[in-house]
């Protein structure tokens, strides 16, 4: 379906009242404007190849055939971190406290930044290509139009979390089969960091950037904005998501729920809050 069928075609409401069909056209609009531009796509790309790629691959080469003396890193640690660590044989004491362990709140660092640099260019990319003059005359409901704009930032940033955690399991497995002869990740807690924490920490940035990006008249100026907002999230997934970890499933799940209540409050309140006609009066 393309822009112009828009205009005849008669709506057709699903769940929450939006017409998906409508959000399915502008949604497949803006993810074929990210692959295109390299200005989008390179930023999305460079952290997960670092983190998810290089970093298990490192891990792996040095443990590898070595014998690594870090019980003296390991008894530094809090009680409730060291204690795990140092029930593994000391040969996977390194692989298991790098890649089991502390990776896991880098980890939430890629859907946040990808959501950010997808959600910068929302409407203010929309208006640096003298776009969105066109799209705002588009026969869309405003919330419809809300939506589509959220999933083109949402739908990326969960996809490469999700891509680049199964790389991250597999590299990490395959380098690291030498030192630990056995598959030692995913485990339940990844799991709900990827499932779970992930997509949370997704939809909570999207709710700031987004509104961000209806703000401000480029991208450039989205992401610098959006970065003195997003870093403070950030410091905060490094800093409680080990932890997290350590105190169990429930208390990580219930962290979760957190994100999804804040994202989807931030979220809700900008739907509310989205007009065309205030976007069309920044044009």
């Amino acid at each position: 379906m393309t822009d112009a069928e828009l205009v005849v075609r008669p709506p057709s409401r699903g769940l929450g009242g939006i017409d998906w069909a409508v959000v399915r056209v502008v949604l497949g609009r803006d993810l074929g404007a990210i692959v295109r531009s390299k200005a989008l796509i390179l930023p999305m790309l460079f952290l997960p190849v670092v983190l998810l790629v290089l970093l298990p691959t490192s891990i792996g080469i040095a443990a590898n055939g070595k014998s690594l003396d870090i019980d003296r890193f390991v008894n530094m640690l809090p009680t409730a971190l060291a204690e795990p660590i140092l029930g593994y044989p000391q040969h996977e004491r390194l692989v298991i406290l790098v890649l089991g362990y502390l990776v896991a709140p880098l980890f939430l660092i890629v859907p946040l930044m990808v959501s950010a640099v997808t959600a910068s260019d929302t409407f203010a990319g929309e208006k640096e290509r003298k776009t969105l003059e066109t799209l705002l005359h588009l026969p869309v409901r405003d919330r419809d139009l809300y939506v589509a704009k959220l999933l083109g930032g949402f739908v990326p940033a969960t996809a490469v979390s999700w891509i680049g955690f199964v790389l991250f399991a597999t590299i990490a497995n395959a380098v690291c089969w030498p030192v630990m002869h056995r598959l030692f990740l995913p485990t339940w807690m990844w799991a709900l960091v990827i499932l779970w924490l992930a997509p949370a920490v997704s939809a909570l940035g999207l709710g700031i950037m987004v509104r961000v990006s209806m703000r401000v008249n480029n991208t450039q100026e989205a992401q610098q904005l959006g970065g003195a907002v997003v870093l403070p999230l950030v410091i905060l997934a490094v800093g409680q998501t080990t932890g997290l970890l350590l105190a169990g499933p429930l208390p990580t799940f219930l962290a979760g729920v957190g994100l999804w209540a804040v994202a989807g409050w931030l979220n809700i309140r900008g739907a509310r809050s989205f007009t065309r006609d205030t976007m069309a009066a920044r044009l």
